[in-house]
């Protein structure tokens, strides 16, 4: 895994904009319409992705996500409904509507109540239903599977794809650190489970399924990214809100399932990814990273990549002066954000970089985004916040190594 020994090195979270015709593709062959040029059109997205990332300064890439499949140039959920196709066990459940998996089973009776049921959203009813708000303005998954039987991975041909194709695209531009996402157990048990006993006993059967998918990854010489926006965005849709304690022993069993599926990888190949959610929204409820970020740091990974930059967590770097980095950690903090629209300042980028080289050291910091920027914000404005957080890193560079 690359570290910043003489510069600031730069990457992102993993989505990026889908061309127009990676779209067209998509859709068509989600309606059955493919005409078997699918994968060579995606190879030759994927290679033309990681050259853009290294034109726009990005030097540790990923294959944005390209091979998980997005039909609408807005979409919020490509990041864990491609895993449905990639699974055995499951059924189309027709009366799901964004519904989680209702959880009677963990520790403090934790209940999951369903992305609908936020209590953000509770608070900001008006916002919510206005359509002119702003809020979220983007699809998620079109309909939810169930669990309704042993879980089972599927996706051997789609994962080596990606991996194949984003190993052969970094070979042609020279890139040494490259890394595929994949979404964690704990984030996939938010589907409904009609054949698992016991929550426990469902996290870690998505824990072995899961386990296929990032070995291949790593087996093919590149870094697994975790996608795991679950540890911290459950806590949103918990009504009523349960104590800190309580959540965090439900959390536990994710982040242990995690590590069993990680088990035997050497963490300087695995990169977790924290987040609150992608929806454009006031987050009024989320939960303090204070609260998440010694779990957080129990899991095996040797790169920890979280929000830094939008405006509700922007002010917890401070939770770093309180907090030890372990050794031989690297931290992948936002300092350009997904939840807006605005263009961040070089110069406000190198600040935020400084904040946190400051705190765990030059060497342990590569500067990042919030979140995926691909679905969230326009195609135009997403590259040139990458660039904007490349002239930042380089900016803070010349500043930490002056």
């Amino acid at each position: 895994m690359l570290r910043s020994t003489d510069r600031i090195e730069t990457t992102h979270a993993g989505s990026l904009p889908r061309t127009p015709e990676l779209i067209a593709a998509n859709a068509a062959r989600d309606a059955g319409d493919a005409d078997g040029a699918f994968d060579s059109l995606l190879r030759d997205a994927v290679a033309g992705v990681v050259r853009r990332q290294q034109e726009a300064g990005i030097t540790v890439v990923g294959d944005g996500e390209y091979g998980k499949s997005m039909s609408s140039p807005v979409d919020y959920g490509a990041w864990w409904s491609y895993s449905f196709q990639r699974t055995g066990g499951l059924e189309l459940d027709t009366d799901a509507s964004w519904v989680l998996a209702d959880v009677r089973s963990a520790p403090g009776d934790v209940r999951l109540t369903g992305f609908g049921n936020r209590r953000d959203q509770a608070r900001f009813r008006e916002a919510y239903t206005d359509p002119t708000s702003g809020i979220f303005g983007g699809a998620g998954p079109g309909a939810f599977p169930k669990v309704t039987g042993p879980l089972t991975y599927t996706g051997q041909a789609a994962v080596a794809a990606d991996a194949a194709n984003l190993r052969a695209a970094a070979d042609a531009a020279g890139v040494t650190d490259a890394f595929v996402t994949a979404i964690a157990p704990g984030s996939a048990t938010r589907i409904h489970n009609e054949h698992y006993a016991t929550h426990e006993e469902y996290a870690y059967a998505w824990a072995d399924v899961l386990r296929e998918e990032y070995l291949a990854i790593v087996d093919a010489g590149l870094v697994v990214q975790i996608d795991d926006p679950g540890l911290a965005e459950s806590w949103d849709q918990i009504t009523p809100e349960p104590t800190v304690e309580d959540y965090l022993a439900f959390s536990r069993i994710h982040v242990e399932a995690l590590n069993h599926a990680l088990r035997g990888i050497p963490e300087d190949k695995v990169r977790y990814h924290l987040c609150w959610g992608s929806w454009h929204g006031p987050h009024s409820t989320d939960l303090p990273m204070r609260d998440i970020v010694g779990l957080m740091l129990q899991i095996d990974a040797g790169a920890y990549s979280f929000e830094a930059a939008n405006v509700r967590h922007e002010h917890e770097y401070r939770v770093w002066d309180d907090v030890r980095l372990p050794e031989g950690k690297v931290l992948l903090p936002g300092v350009v954000s997904h939840a807006t629209n605005v263009l961040e300042h070089p110069e406000l980028v190198a600040d935020r970089i400084e904040r946190f080289a400051t705190r765990v050291g030059r060497e342990n910091v590569l500067a990042s985004t919030d979140c995926g920027l691909g679905g969230r914000v326009h195609p135009q404005i997403a590259w040139a916040k990458l660039e904007s957080l490349a002239e930042g890193a380089r900016i803070a560079s010349e500043r930490l190594w002056r």
